[in-house]
Formats: C-alpha cells, structure tokens, sequence
C-alpha cells in the first residue's frame, strides 16, 4: 500500500444493526487503515457519564465531561482497544447500558459538535475508516469513498438477537427490539446531524446478502475508487 493510498478517507453510515463496525473492522485489514469507530467515542463518554453520575440528558453537562476525558482507540490486529482516561473499556463499553446511554448522549448538539471536532484530527491525515451515524453527511463530507448501509428493520432486529443469544429467551429478544427501534427513532429524528445517506454514498441493502457478500461488494467499492485516483 502506497504512502499515497493511505491518505483516503472511508465513511460507512446506517442505522444499528446494519453490519457497520463489522465491515469497517474487515475493510480496515484488507486495506491496511486504521478503523476509528465514532460509536466507541460515545459510548466511552456515555459510560463515563454513569459511572460519574451524569445525567445523560444534560448536554452542558456531558459536554464539561467530554472535555475533561481522554477517549483513545488503540488499533490491535483484533479490533480497537477503547482506552478511557487511560483504562481499557473495550468490553465495558459493549454492554446494553452504555449502548443506551450513548445513543442518548449523541443526541445532544454540543456533544456531536465537540466529538466530530475531534474525530476530524484524528481523521485528518487520511489512510482512516470510520463508521457511524453522520460520519459522510457532517464529519468528513469530501470522504472519498462514501457508503449507506442499510438492512430492513426486522432483520437488523433479528440480527441483534441472535449477536445477543437471546433467541430462546423472549423477554430479553423482545427487549432488544424494542431498544433497537427506539434508536432508529432517535437517531432519524435527533436535532443534530440526524441519520440520513449522503447524496454521493453508495447503498448496499444487505438484507439478502451474506456478510461476505457486503464485504465483497464493499471491497469492490474501494477498489475502484483507489483505481480512479491511480492508486
């Protein structure tokens, strides 16, 4: 991989469910980048925010927070390591409160304008992939590859589930639904930079693809787009 090639900036956005950290992660190996997962940043806040006894529902708040914390992703050959303040939260940051809290802590403006500060330096020489909400639309608009990844609601609901092993337990699955809708409503209808595909993205539905096939289909995007810059 030429020096030249690592300066591309990749954008995936789409709503939970969709596959998006999953072909960021795979994209990231095939082609030699570092994956920045923006998700992780709000989480990490957002598990600042309960362990500190912030509400959640206080920008100014949460934001005085924000500046206060070191959030970093640390690349490993297994994935990122989230380090807050230091301290590896890689796991914690996956479990169903944080993932709460950080799709409540997204939705304040001041938040998202701070955090997309931030991952625009930590963007800025290129050579990174970066999943998430609004990562095409507001943090790096003039990305040069741009995808939409999308699945039908009930299948991303489905997919949740069975990642959860929560098929045999129908409270639990039912949960995960419910909590997975109530993302989708905030996320396309926050104030700030709510969930839509940018105008240049390419959609990949991957509601009848296998995982391989999306990052095939991903992998080709990529490809082609390293070729028109002659890379």
């Amino acid at each position: 991989m030429s020096k030249a090639a690592s300066k591309l900036v990749i954008a995936i956005d789409g709503p939970a469910g969709a596959g998006k950290s999953t072909i960021a992660s795979r994209l990231a190996k095939s082609f030699g980048y570092v994956n920045l997962e923006s998700g992780a940043m709000y989480r990490a806040l957002g598990l600042k925010a309960i362990e500190i006894g912030v509400s959640v529902g206080d920008g100014p708040a949460l934001l005085a927070l924000a500046k206060q914390s070191t959030i970093e992703l640390e690349p490993t050959p297994e994935g990122n390591r989230v380090l807050l303040n230091h301290r590896d939260v890689s796991a914690r940051i996956r479990e169903r409160d944080v993932t709460d809290a950080a799709s409540r802590v997204s939705t304040h403006p001041e938040v998202r304008e701070w955090m997309v500060s931030r991952q625009r330096e930590m963007g800025a020489n290129g050579g990174v992939i970066m999943e998430g909400r609004d990562i095409g639309t507001v943090v790096f608009p003039n990305a040069e590859v741009k995808i939409f990844l999308d699945a039908d609601p009930q299948i991303r609901e489905r997919r949740r589930v069975t990642q959860a092993n929560a098929q045999d337990n129908p409270a639990r699955a039912e949960k995960l639904k419910q909590d997975l809708r109530e993302r989708d409503r905030r996320d396309s209808t926050r104030a700030a930079a709510p969930l839509r595909a940018a105008e240049d993205a390419v959609h990949i539905d991957s509601s009848k693809m296998t995982i391989e096939e999306v990052i095939a289909r991903a992998e080709a995007i990529v490809a082609e787009k390293l070729r028109q810059h002659g890379l």
